[in-house]
């Protein structure tokens, strides 16, 4: 059976692409050491669709993503924008030490 090496969480929490998504989405299945193929079952979605997360592609609906987000256990918070430099420095150092 093949080996899932783990993948690192985005350094900055802002999400302002797919490509931080994905990043998110694929570190916390192979921190899990789930399989795509396992973790698409366990989110209730097509092998495809993960893989399309996984890539970063645009086309995937929101309610996907967030159903496979809740199953692998990410977490997605919403601020305001004038908040939003504070609330990063917050959760970066809150972050350390944590990886």
């Amino acid at each position: 059976m093949k080996t899932i090496r783990p993948t690192s969480f985005p350094k900055d929490p802002f999400i302002d692409t797919t490509a931080v998504v994905a990043q998110a989405i694929k570190a916390a299945r192979t921190q899990a050491g789930l399989r795509l193929a396992d973790a698409a079952l366990l989110a209730r979605v097509s092998l495809q669709t993960l893989v399309d997360v996984e890539a970063g592609k645009p086309g995937v609906s929101l309610g996907k993503v967030l159903q496979i987000a809740d199953a692998i256990g990410v977490s997605f918070f919403a601020i305001p924008s004038s908040r939003r430099e504070q609330i990063r420095h917050q959760l970066a150092h809150l972050n350390e030490g944590t990886e």
